[in-house]
């Protein structure tokens, strides 16, 4: 009955008292005990009060339901879908709401909708990825620096590849620490294009040469990233590297040159399809023929699976030894075995690319060299 005056009552009065009476219903639905037909009779009252013309009557409703996980989804679900401000209020912390609404709501609403969803104080990681494919920098931004979202390698991979271009985005997910290495790379390699596409750049040194030192570039980090990656995670990176096709031939001498012997040997085993205990035996301890044979497996030519098989066992022999300075010795070995008899055109590529290998290595040691120096002296 009380229910029942409440209802002519609304009809009349002016909408500060009904905004107030709203409130009262909410509160009163939230925290007091009521019989299950006054409950249901409330439920009515409230389902009726989504239609009131008001959005000041609506906004005091949806305030005091927020927080509850007892009010009828029906209700959340209206006001979730009334005007802006009684929307976000409910979108922003209402526990009725499961992962399913709000995706859909994502999905269908405004990037200010997508906003207060990426605030939200518990964030799951499917919730995460649907908002990391079709959000902008601005909810992107919001989600990143929310302590309460959970991310899947694959949305942070997929959230570097979509937007790492910029500089905002890119930042944050780099100062994670479970951004994986194939995200890593992603970045790194956006970072290169930005760079390449510099209109300044592009006029002190040429676009031809700053496309050919910004890949260089990107190689050298990729092979220091592959060195210093997780045991779990080379996989990853090496399929990632194989899909944009980065295993290239230049690219997996200069990591077996390096010294990123797990590295290579996962390449190798995306590459053949070998297993990892074949691939490893044969490159620690397999024959010559034997060796070559893998390299062919992995689709290098026959004209430079030779260069790779003499890498491989300058590798075993500096192994082996354990000598200081492994990386120099390597390329510059197999520089000297090289130049030292006739090679296949293919073969003098790699020539090349061992000679740039060789004086890098040559000026790191040098900056060492001097930075020890200078410590030394002060």
């Amino acid at each position: 009955m009380i229910i029942q005056a409440f209802l002519r009552w609304v009809e009349t009065a002016k909408t500060s008292d009904r905004a107030r009476a709203a409130a009262a219903l909410g509160k009163a639905y939230v925290t007091a005990r009521m019989s299950v037909l006054d409950r249901h009779a409330a439920e009515m009252a409230m389902t009726f009060l989504l239609d009131d013309p008001s959005p000041k009557v609506r906004l005091a409703l949806a305030e005091t339901l927020v927080d509850s996980d007892s009010v009828p989804r029906s209700i959340i679900l209206s006001l979730a879908e009334d005007q802006p401000e009684t929307a976000f209020a409910v979108i922003s912390r209402s526990p009725v709401l499961n992962d399913a609404d709000l995706i859909d709501l994502a999905a269908r609403g405004t990037p200010e909708t997508r906003a207060v969803i990426a605030a939200r104080c518990s964030i799951s990681p499917p919730l995460a990825a649907a908002i990391a494919e079709i959000g902008g920098e601005e909810e992107v931004l919001i989600l990143l620096e929310n302590p309460e979202a959970h991310f899947s390698l694959r949305t942070l991979k997929r959230l570097s590849e979509r937007l790492g271009h910029l500089w905002s985005v890119r930042n944050q997910l780099l100062e994670r620490n479970d951004l994986p290495a194939d995200a890593r790379h992603v970045l790194m390699e956006k970072v290169g294009a930005a760079l390449a596409g510099a209109s300044l750049i592009q006029a002190a040194i040429g676009e031809r040469r700053v496309d050919r030192i910004t890949r260089e570039a990107c190689d050298r980090a990729a092979v220091g990233m592959a060195g210093a990656v997780q045991a779990d995670e080379l996989s990853r990176l090496v399929e990632h590297l194989r899909e944009n096709a980065r295993l290239n031939p230049a690219f997996l001498l200069h990591a077996l040159c390096s010294g990123k012997i797990d590295f290579f040997a996962a390449a190798i085993v995306n590459l053949s399809g070998l297993t990892e205990k074949r691939v490893r035996s044969i490159l620690s301890d397999g024959r010559l023929p034997a060796i070559r044979a893998l390299f062919e497996s992995a689709g290098l030519g026959r004209d430079i699976s030779m260069v790779f098989a003499d890498a491989t066992l300058i590798w075993r022999r500096e192994n082996r030894s354990v000598a200081i300075g492994m990386t120099e010795t390597i390329s510059s070995a197999l520089l000297s075995r090289l130049r030292g008899k006739s090679t296949p055109e293919a073969s003098n590529g790699l020539a090349g690319i061992l000679e740039k290998l060789s004086i890098a290595e040559q000026r790191q040691t040098a900056r060492d060299y001097a930075l020890a120096a200078a410590r030394e002296a002060a």
